[in-house]
């Protein structure tokens, strides 16, 4: 087995970096109207569907960031490390103690990129 069936990688989903809350509403309207991904509005961002989040001003990356998935958090973290990638530990975000996000250093084609436990 390859790494991406070792540990479960699956994209979840594209962050856009919108300017405003009005620019992401529309950004998601947008989705929902093209592929019938309902909008949701969120704190800091606009999801449609699960696929896509319009962030209500920019955070990390040029144009966004790319989210993937793994049920395996501390493991992903190790192997990307051995890698040669770097983990930002300040963008890490905990629930009942249990690592729940976190990015890796850098961007990637203009996005940054962060792993998010399923």
């Amino acid at each position: 087995m390859g790494i991406k069936e070792d540990l479960g990688f699956e994209l979840r989903h594209i962050g856009i970096n919108c300017a405003n809350a009005e620019e992401a509403e529309k950004v998601a309207e947008i989705f929902e109207l093209m592929f019938g991904f309902k909008k949701k509005v969120g704190n800091s961002s606009v999801f449609a569907g699960t696929e896509i989040e319009a962030m209500k001003k920019p955070y990390l990356g040029t144009n966004g960031h790319i989210a993937i998935g793994t049920p395996h958090m501390e493991q992903a973290i190790e192997v990307l490390k051995e890698k040669g990638f770097e983990i930002d530990m300040e963008t890490a975000k905990y629930k009942n103690d249990k690592l729940t996000a976190v990015y890796i250093k850098g961007e990637f084609g203009g996005f940054a990129v962060h792993l998010v436990a399923i």
